[in-house]
């Protein structure tokens, strides 16, 4: 019996190895940034099947242009931006992008005294999961990617205003679907006591 030790190929080696089109490279590569560039591609197309076709042709992106990256900053930070891009190609050629949501329940203020501080990071993801296409959009380049106003109208062809009022109805939705989750726990809590 033999004992296989896997040692860990330097991100240099594997960029070396994907210029050179090397099938072992590419594959370490992909396995080594897949699950987050998936949850990427996850949070801007709620559908597993899509969010994953994105990735994939994202890696191959990666894989085809990787003689761009210049070597410079972030080499994962270059992949994730690869994803993002391929992500929001996604939502224009499928035309996804709703930026129009139902006015009185984007208004809405919350009581955030009513508010715990009970929730997950995990359970946040959710609620912006479900947000429309066009809020969910902004809300992530915005809030999770770090674009600025003036950065996402450009990429989404859209005025920097129209961005500004996405996120804000985005953070008005979500903040109302926080209290009524906590309206939910509140009254799932009493019914136990």
């Amino acid at each position: 019996m033999r004992l296989a030790i896997h040692k860990s190929i330097s991100e240099e080696r594997l960029i070396k190895g994907c210029l050179n089109n090397e099938s072992k490279a590419q594959r370490t590569l992909y396995e080594k940034f897949s699950p987050k560039m998936f949850a990427i591609c996850l949070r801007y197309v709620s559908d597993h099947s899509q969010a994953e076709d994105i990735m994939i042709n994202g890696f191959m992106k990666v894989f085809n242009k990787i003689s761009q990256y210049s070597g410079e900053g972030s080499f994962e930070g270059w992949i994730r931006r690869i994803m993002v891009n391929e992500s929001l190609a996604f939502i224009r050629k499928n035309k996804n992008m709703y930026l129009e949501v139902d006015i009185e329940a984007a208004n809405f203020q919350p009581d955030y005294g009513l508010l715990q501080n009970n929730l997950e990071a995990e359970d946040l993801m959710k609620l912006v999961k479900d947000l429309p296409m066009g809020y969910k959009t902004v809300f992530n380049l915005y809030a999770i990617e770090g674009y600025s106003h003036k950065e996402i109208a450009a990429m989404l062809n859209i005025s920097e205003n129209t961005s500004k009022s996405q996120l804000s109805r985005a953070r008005n939705l979500l903040q109302h679907k926080l209290l009524e989750s906590q309206k939910i726990l509140t009254k799932n809590t009493l019914s136990y006591e």
